[in-house]
């Protein structure tokens, strides 16, 4: 079977989406599948993304949508080659470009939303909701509507979509969501880490991962530190990501005028075994997020067996709730101040236990061993056993 995915970028800075969809090509070609990707990228940025399947680099389109007409004109010619299509996201011209080009066909395809029907974009941001609205009614509810399916990665996400704008309908299909195990040794990636930010060394750890950006609440994790585990000179706090929407020089601010400049660690973007020994050389994983689809990192410090304490915003709040993983908070510095405080009274055995279930809670959940045997029946089902609806 040949596959092709529509994305606005592989760039892994640019988050969820691309990490997503690296896993994707990995669970396709171990199938035996052939999968190739369109992108907005440039086309001279690709090669520096390591991407590991054929990207065609369709340009950056014009503006934040993305419109780009060499993208439309490549997929019109090239659509027929593939036996499905999978479509990454919802609000960039990548969706609409590759609907137009599947309008003439009885190509299936599928819509993997990532999270971006979720209603906290709807409080948050009311002004370009009306915008979306307008898309919604114009476009994107025939798209969706139209699908063989609509892809979504935990229960949490599917019933939130539904909430946003009227007369959603569509195939809805949980599709879980698997990691791979890290690739390196974590033991030793943990000390080369250390080696290289040695103030960390010795120290307890508390580690944020991820873009920053103001829904993964990093300045309500900021202040619940200063109000909690900063009060023990033991504590460090790492905030590693790349700075996406340019918010760091704020949040910097914000810890020196609380007093904890110098408790906090700023790595930047870590790729590899840097990311691995990171998250191997904390004790615990902070992530207190307005809103977050999945969470890719939750689970990668889960398969490191570092517990994790997300907010109820998390989709995946309830399984890590379930297996007691971790500790779940609102997304206030209120809900995190207080789960950081319990965290600083729990026992070594305690947090022993809390390791195991963390650990537990990958292998049964977002091993990528258990759920890509999944992956590959839905999508075969999307390929031969489902029809444009």
């Amino acid at each position: 079977m040949k596959i092709l995915h529509v994305i606005p970028s592989v760039d892994p800075a640019s988050g969820g989406p691309a990490e997503a969809l690296r896993q994707l090509c990995s669970i396709y070609v171990g199938g035996g599948h052939e999968v190739e990707v369109a992108s907005l990228d440039s086309p001279e940025a690709i090669g520096s993304y390591d991407f590991p399947a054929q990207v065609f680099a369709l340009g950056r389109g014009w503006g934040v949508f993305g419109y780009s007409r060499h993208a439309m004109k490549w997929l019109r010619e090239n659509i027929a080659r593939y036996d499905v299509v999978l479509i990454d996201g919802i609000w960039q011209y990548n969706t609409l470009a590759a609907y137009s080009a599947l309008r003439e066909t009885a190509i299936p395809y599928a819509i993997f939303t990532h999270g971006m029907l979720d209603p906290y974009f709807k409080k948050r941001f009311p002004l370009k909701h009306i915008k979306k609205s307008i898309y919604w009614r114009l476009f994107l509810a025939r798209i969706l509507r139209n699908a063989s399916a609509v892809l979504f990665t935990c229960e949490e996400e599917k019933i939130l979509a539904r909430q946003s704008f009227p007369r959603f309908r569509a195939r809805e299909i949980v599709m879980p969501f698997g990691i791979r195990r890290a690739d390196c040794d974590t033991g030793v990636a943990a000390e080369e880490f250390l080696t290289q930010w040695p103030l960390l060394r010795g120290k307890r750890v508390a580690i944020s991962m991820g873009r920053i950006h103001s829904k993964k609440g990093t300045n309500i994790l900021i202040e619940a530190f200063a109000r909690t585990l900063a009060g023990d000179p033991a504590w460090r706090l790492i905030i590693a990501g790349p700075d996406s929407v340019g918010l760091r020089k704020d949040l910097e601010a914000l810890a020196s005028r609380l007093g904890i400049a110098d408790r906090i660690t700023w790595t930047g973007m870590l790729k590899g075994a840097a990311k691995w020994g990171a998250l191997a050389a904390s004790e615990v994983f902070v992530i207190p997020s307005h809103q977050e689809n999945f969470g890719i990192v939750i689970a990668e410090a889960m398969a490191c067996n570092i517990p994790v304490i997300v907010s109820d915003k998390v989709n995946i709040w309830r399984e890590i709730e379930r297996y007691q993983a971790g500790l779940v908070c609102e997304d206030s510095a209120d809900g995190a101040a207080a789960c950081l405080a319990r965290w600083q009274a729990f026992s070594g055995v305690e947090i022993s236990a809390f390791r195991l279930r963390s650990r537990q809670c990958f292998e049964e959940l977002f091993n990528y061993d258990v759920t890509a045997k999944m992956v590959l029946e839905i999508v075969d089902q999307i390929a031969h056993e489902t029809r444009r609806r």
